[in-house]
């Protein structure tokens, strides 16, 4: 029997004071606001009153750091899967916008000739396949109960807008997936469903900065 439920969570805030693109780098972990907002992600997950069977993170350090309450409160080991990491991205540790912003500069500017590939990263269309492979795996790995794993903004999404039938291109300004937000997915015959998105850190998320998301 496959995993009944897959839940993808994002990670919570970064300590990021210089506004970087941090995207795969170092030293880019939680801030203190960003450990809150993880641990109502996990209380959320408790709350729901469903068995949680395996925990998989990417092995960033932010999201490694936003499944450990989930890991505490469930008693699991989180498994580092590399399929579940930020996508790349070629301006990584630079700031985009304002004065001295990489989108200024016009040496960059033959890497946004595609905003629909995107020529400046990693393509959609690979994302959403790592993704997808990842969760399907996962789900074989289990008999029964839920199944967490814990990730990043424009992988989530990916899997968002492919279990949608919607292009993968689009907006990144008009992404649904706040901080520390849970996004469910359940198979339904041979198809994979989306049947629920929660924001448990909204009441605290109003003072989070969410820069440096790929």
């Amino acid at each position: 029997m496959p995993a009944a439920q897959i839940h993808l969570v994002r990670h919570g805030e970064v300590e990021n004071p210089h506004g970087v693109l941090y995207g795969r780098l170092e030293g880019f972990g939680l801030s203190e606001l960003g450990h809150r907002m993880a641990a109502a992600a996990a209380a959320d997950l408790v709350g729901r009153e469903r068995p949680i069977a395996a925990l998989y993170s990417s092995p960033l350090q932010r999201t490694r750091e936003s499944a450990a309450p989930i890991a505490d409160a469930f008693g699991l080991d989180p498994v580092i899967d590399e399929r579940l990491v930020e996508p790349e991205n070629r301006f990584e540790g630079t700031r985009m916008a304002g004065r001295g912003g990489a989108l200024r500069d016009p040496r960059n500017w033959r890497h946004l000739v595609n905003p629909w590939r995107p020529s400046w990263g990693e393509p959609f269309r690979l994302i959403a396949e790592r993704m997808l492979q990842a969760m399907a795996d996962a789900e074989r790995g289990v008999d029964a109960g839920d199944i967490v794993m814990v990730s990043h903004q424009l992988p989530i999404w990916m899997v968002h807008r492919r279990v949608a039938g919607e292009p993968l291109s689009h907006d990144p300004r008009r992404r649904r997936c706040a901080l520390s937000s849970i996004t469910t997915f359940e198979r339904r015959g041979d198809l994979l469903v989306e049947v629920g998105y929660r924001d448990p850190a909204a009441s605290i998320g109003d003072e989070a900065r969410d820069l440096g998301a790929v």
